[in-house]
């Protein structure tokens, strides 16, 4: 583990990445690879520091980006420790009877993973995150870039990264222009533990990529398996014996989630709420659901409950390429509605790795010219899946005119 720094010297062809979610770091091991110096600042005070969700869906886009980066005994140790579903997300309705069936056309990878395993497997080998690191705003000056951090110390480098999620400073600096705006969604994470038992609450068609379990006012349970194909550390034994990855059994993710209307209370009021508080609200909106809707709810570990906001980016015409730019959630934040988001973070960093491995000055304005027409198109479908099936609000337009 790498530990916080102090006041930083860095070398004048340094990248500073500020953020260590899943894009940063995997800019941070494509950046490696190509032996280019890099530095990831981290608010959380360590890896684990917060939850932050737990099966993420990586696709074939997601998988060749881990390719790109990452080591081969590394690539291969992400494919044995996320399982392989059904390629399909299916829609039922409140009584399980499917509705619609979606088979998934973006490539032939589909993978459930545990996004804390993925990370852990990102950060494996890097010497270069500093951890407890705030940042605060930058400043341009004699052909650098310098970081400043909410404990008084600063970091150089040649390009400042912002791969700082939803809430980005280094994105309210640069693109003070760029709106986030609220979903009108809220979503209610926890586990349900995969033991003999808790298998039997799911039809086998329900070990999918997704499935949606559709109620009145366009509320759901959304379920998906993290189902390991050996235990982890049998898979780090085989694959690459040096690395220590954190334990974990299979379980299903299961999530409520609704318009905010739905839910009758305030964020704050929902923070405020335990998790047996919490899941006895969810008990509450699925009173008349299926029984066995009702039964997959109270399976829920209360402890791993948890809210979450959602948000999401509205796309922005393009700007003036510099030594500044973004990745990941920073810059095309989007709601879950088409299982894009992680792949679209970890595409970002490994296509910005190899602009800037190519050494060509124009290469960080031909990555965000690409980076925009992918990202902002998943904004777009995230968003009109998630009003076709939750309610979502309408992504707001920039202007009347196209953005591209």
């Amino acid at each position: 583990m790498a530990g916080n720094a102090g006041n930083t010297d860095n070398a004048e062809n340094t990248v500073l990445v500020i953020g260590a979610g899943l894009g940063g770091l995997c800019l941070a091991q494509g950046l490696r690879e190509a032996g280019i110096p890099c530095a990831v600042y981290e608010r959380d005070s360590a890896l684990d520091a917060r939850r932050q969700g737990y099966r993420l869906h990586i696709d074939s886009r997601g998988d060749q980006a881990l390719r790109q980066v990452l080591p081969p005994q590394l690539h291969e140790l992400f494919r044995a420790t996320s399982g392989q579903p059904r390629n399909v997300t299916t829609i039922y309705d409140s009584r399980l009877t499917p509705v619609t069936e979606f088979v998934l056309d973006d490539g032939d990878v589909q993978r459930n993973v545990n996004r804390f395993t993925l990370r852990e497997i990102l950060f494996e080998g890097l010497d270069n995150v500093h951890f407890g690191k705030e940042f605060v705003r930058y400043e341009e000056r004699d052909g650098g870039v310098i970081a400043h951090f909410a404990d008084g110390t600063q970091a150089r480098g040649a390009v400042l990264v912002g791969a700082d999620g939803v809430n980005s400073p280094v994105r309210r600096q640069y693109l003070p222009h760029a709106r986030v705006v609220d979903t009108g969604l809220r979503q209610l994470y926890g586990k349900i533990p995969l033991t003999a038992a808790n298998r039997e609450l799911f039809d086998p068609a329900m070990f999918s990529v997704f499935n949606i379990i559709s109620g009145p006012e366009k509320a759901m349970i959304g379920v998906a398996p993290v189902d390991y194909p050996e235990p982890i550390a049998d898979a780090c034994a085989r694959l690459a014996p040096g690395v220590r990855l954190s334990p974990d059994e299979p379980y299903m993710t299961c999530a409520f989630g609704a318009r905010t209307e739905v839910f009758g209370q305030t964020d704050d009021e929902l923070r405020a709420l335990s998790g047996d508080e919490m899941h006895k609200l969810v008990l509450d909106r699925v009173a008349d659901w299926d029984p066995k809707v009702r039964r997959i709810v109270e399976s829920w570990v209360p402890e791993t409950v948890f809210l979450v906001s959602i948000r999401t980016s509205v796309p922005i015409r393009p700007w003036e390429p510099s030594r500044i730019s973004l990745v990941g959630d920073a810059i095309h934040a989007m709601s879950p509605a088409a299982g894009a988001g992680a792949n679209t973070a970890m595409r970002d960093g490994a296509a910005l790795a190899a602009a800037l491995s190519s050494g060509r000055p124009e290469a960080i304005g031909e990555y965000e010219a690409e980076m925009r027409r992918y990202g902002f198109a998943a904004v777009r479908e995230s968003a009109a899946n998630g009003a076709q099936h939750l309610g979502q609000n309408p992504l707001p337009e920039l202007s009347p005119a196209p953005v591209f």
